[in-house]
């Protein structure tokens, strides 16, 4: 297994692209080929799981919709909401999904720790929670026991088009993200910071962090 992880920093990227490019480096990688956790930011998309109800969404109104192959219900991705999608070999590193979930969502609660901010998951309703409002959503695939999709921290984000779905399929769910939490949050801090504790419990060193 390499020792290394690559961590891509793709700056903002549009969903579906990056999202076939994702299924292509999934559906090409070797037992070799390292694994790779790519970090961005979305123009505003709302993503429907594969499992998704459409009375979740409420009104999508200028906001494209995507059908996605991840699971999970609808959620909403824009600028200022860190994006890590993470290509991992499950096989290789010897870990099932619900562990690679429950690996993920530890990850988001040390950034937040990190910050100041309390946060927790919930065996229930996949993701991480600040006092019952959700801060960070999850959304995984498995191909050929390989991971793609990944997790969506909202950082300092429009938290307005929300309101136009049932976040998650969840009526009523408030999102809140970290700057209206933590006041000094900075988006380049918590990339770095997310991109070092995912590598560490995932078992790698120091990631390589690579501009696009």
């Amino acid at each position: 297994m390499p020792e290394t992880i690559l961590c891509r920093d793709l700056g903002v990227v549009p969903y579906e692209s990056t999202w076939e490019e994702m299924k292509n480096f999934t559906q090409a990688r070797t037992k070799e080929d390292p694994d790779q956790i790519w970090l961005l930011e979305h123009p505003s998309v709302f993503t429907q799981g594969q499992a998704g109800k459409e009375e979740h969404l409420l009104d999508a109104g200028d906001i494209p919709v995507v059908q996605a192959d991840r699971g999970g219900q609808v959620t909403y991705h824009g600028p200022g909401q860190l994006i890590a999608y993470i290509m991992i070999d499950l096989k290789r590193l010897g870990i099932g999904v619900r562990d690679l979930v429950t690996l993920i969502e530890n990850s988001i609660v040390d950034v937040c720790q990190q910050h100041g901010i309390e946060s927790y998951p919930k065996p229930d309703a996949p993701g991480v929670y600040v006092k019952g409002m959700k801060i960070s959503s999850l959304g995984l695939r498995v191909r050929r026991g390989c991971s793609f999709h990944g997790v969506a921290l909202n950082v300092d984000m429009d938290l307005s088009p929300f309101l136009r779905i049932n976040p998650c399929g969840y009526q009523g769910l408030q999102m809140i993200d970290m700057k209206r939490l933590q006041p000094n949050t900075n988006m380049a801090q918590v990339k770095v910071q997310l991109a070092n504790v995912l590598a560490e419990r995932l078992g790698y060193s120091h990631p390589i962090i690579q501009q696009g």
